[in-house]
């Protein structure tokens, strides 16, 4: 269990300053994996041995059942000792063990680039995929996916144990530094790229603000969904949610057509920003749920240790 920490508290236990990415603040999550649970609940269809069973059965690693002896089978997974006792020939089964690649797609795009309170979205969505990480090498799986921002973006094809892990947070610190605008990307590309990247039964995780989400992406996203399991962790801000009770004075709102003034200590106002992005956010949980996704909802104002726990406890 985590403590209550306030932003500074948790910012200094992590050598973390809220804005940048640093591997110490990533490394820190490899002793918090037990917040996940990446079980899979979809058959896994992979030819690789691996630490998962699948639902065929055959030979492999771990016994499933006893049953009474057929013509074909092998005489090597004969059980004598039920034989002896029922008189009838018994054959042991076995549930094979597969291989379930893990992917992260990572958003570091500038709409990424945002925090009011504890940290920028960016920042938050390379924690969230740190401990994704971590938790993936701690279960033997191999770990891929891509890490993307307006300047670069790095395609990591799966990998096992610590090698996987440290590579993907190389590449998400340094996609956030990077300031030369060589092959960047946008979600919708770097879905293009997921899709094309996954095998059948993998598991996906996309964390991303989605600001960028179009018919395109969805189309992705769906193309994706139909032979693996997918998790949006969709990153935002308070700030995104509701206008702070101190806000006063007059704001500039700019949209594509003109500039308008805004009371902020206007209580209609305040309640119709809320709602607005309440419905927008609704909206896009259930796009994201039609196309065949899991849908999480992640704060980049509150640790993401303290968020796992509540989701994984159910509190």
């Amino acid at each position: 269990m985590t403590t209550a920490f306030s932003a500074s508290q948790w910012l200094k236990q992590l050598s973390a300053d809220g804005s940048s990415v640093e591997l110490p603040e990533l490394l820190w999550y490899q002793r918090h994996t037990k917040v996940l649970n990446l079980k899979p609940t979809i058959s896994i269809q992979s030819k690789l041995a691996g630490t998962y069973l699948a639902r065929s059965k055959g030979r492999g690693m771990e016994f499933d059942e006893v049953r009474h002896y057929q013509p074909g089978d092998d005489v090597r997974t004969i059980d004598w000792r039920v034989t002896a006792r029922s008189g009838k020939v018994h054959t042991k089964l076995f549930r094979e063990e597969k291989e379930r690649p893990v992917f992260i797609v990572t958003d570091l795009t500038d709409s990424m680039r945002f925090g009011s309170s504890l940290l920028f979205k960016s920042v938050q969505a390379a924690h969230l995929a740190a401990v994704i990480a971590w938790h993936v090498k701690q279960h033997g799986d191999k770990l891929g996916g891509l890490v993307f921002s307006n300047q670069q973006h790095r395609e990591l094809k799966p990998q096992g144990r610590s090698h996987g892990v440290l590579r993907y947070l190389q590449a998400l610190q340094q996609c956030h530094h990077s300031a030369v605008n060589s092959n960047g990307i946008t979600l919708s590309q770097a879905l293009g790229q997921q899709r094309r990247l996954s095998r059948p039964g993998s598991l996906v995780y996309i964390l991303s603000d989605f600001s960028q989400l179009d018919e395109q992406a969805l189309r992705h996203i769906r193309a994706i969904s139909q032979h693996n399991e997918v998790t949006c962790c969709q990153i935002s801000d308070p700030l995104e949610l509701a206008l702070p009770a101190s806000a006063r004075g007059i704001a500039a709102i700019r949209n594509q057509q003109q500039v308008v003034s805004a009371e902020l200590a206007d209580p209609k106002l305040r309640a119709r920003y809320q709602q607005q992005q309440q419905q927008q956010r609704s909206q896009l949980a259930m796009s994201l749920q039609q196309v065949g996704c899991k849908y999480l909802d992640i704060s980049a104002g509150e640790p993401i240790i303290s968020q796992l726990e509540q989701i994984h406890y159910g509190r």
